[in-house]
């Protein structure tokens, strides 16, 4: 198993110990829109600080990548993307961007890492003995040998026992090297439900980025998950109506408007119109699942 060592701005780095992240996502974020290669989902990654630090200074577990505007970016992540405030990630992005010459543009390219962590100064791990001195953005480690193994080996002594809520989860998490599908929080699962619903509203195609939401289909509080099997990209008014129970989806996957819109609002004349319509088609997932637990548990009929 590969594992990705990136160099890491310490500012970022200092932004999320001061947070005291532990167990977290993160949005590694980048001035370019330049995906990542042949990285696929589960891939460790370290945060490896540049000179004179010249450290590991934690890791976490790729989670995908997606270009978003900053805006959307701050939303999702806020103080995880490593800045105090939207304000300081513009300020920043603009520095690095004249610095390198990079075109100016709303739009960030986002590494999401799920399950990060950031360890202080007496806790960081020496960098490869083999690191490259130019190296500018990252390197790819064999993770079962050499000095791949050693900074693998160094970063899970320093994961405590999985928390009581994790329990039932794969063991092979921090065993032998192999890759396992990381657990979401709340910001990637955000990014990647939308990117699974080609960034479009599920039911009306809107795509306004501003006015979508991504809803769960059963909400977390009653045990629903941050998987994209449990997510839909909604417009802002069908989000409200879907967690209310006003709206839900059919076995065919089509738009059910409950009569109680009209009777508890004398109103609805606008959703009624979409009564029957398809669920945009998602990409790699399956919400039947979810779907077929929000009828028979939230839609109010």
């Amino acid at each position: 198993m590969d594992g990705w060592v990136a160099v890491t701005d310490y500012r970022w780095y200092e932004r999320l110990l001061e947070d005291q992240l532990d167990d977290d996502e993160v949005n590694f974020w980048q001035p370019s829109a330049r995906a990542p290669k042949h990285m696929p989902t589960g891939t460790p990654f370290f945060f490896k600080l540049k000179a004179p630090h010249n450290a590991i200074c934690g890791f976490g577990f790729f989670a995908g990548f997606s270009v978003l505007p900053d805006w959307l970016a701050w939303d999702s992540f806020g103080r995880a993307n490593g800045v105090a405030s939207l304000v300081e990630l513009r300020q920043r992005l603009s520095k690095i961007r004249r610095g390198a010459k990079i075109a100016s543009r709303p739009e960030i390219g986002c590494c999401m890492i799920a399950e990060a962590r950031v360890w202080p100064r007496e806790r960081w791990i020496r960098q490869p003995d083999n690191w490259h001195p130019r190296t500018v953005v990252g390197a790819t480690y064999d993770l079962t040998k050499s000095e791949g193994l050693r900074i693998w080996l160094e970063a899970k002594r320093r994961v405590p026992s999985p928390p009581v809520r994790f329990a039932a989860e794969p063991a092979v998490r921090y065993g032998q090297p192999a890759l396992t599908r990381p657990r979401l929080g709340q910001g990637i699962f955000r990014v990647s439900v939308l990117d699974t619903y080609g960034r479009a509203c599920s039911v009306t195609n809107e795509h306004s980025l501003p006015v979508l939401d991504t809803a769960h289909i059963r909400p977390f509080a009653d045990g629903g998950p941050h998987d994209i099997d449990n997510g839909l990209a909604l417009r802002v008014d069908l989000h409200r109506l879907f967690d209310r129970g006003y709206v839900t989806f059919d076995r065919e996957r089509r738009l059910v408007v409950s009569r109680r819109l009209h009777e508890e609002f004398d109103n609805g004349k606008t959703y009624y119109e979409m009564h029957g319509r398809p669920l945009r088609e998602p990409h790699g997932a399956n919400p039947d699942a979810a779907l077929a637990w929000h009828r028979d548990n939230v839609f109010v009929g």
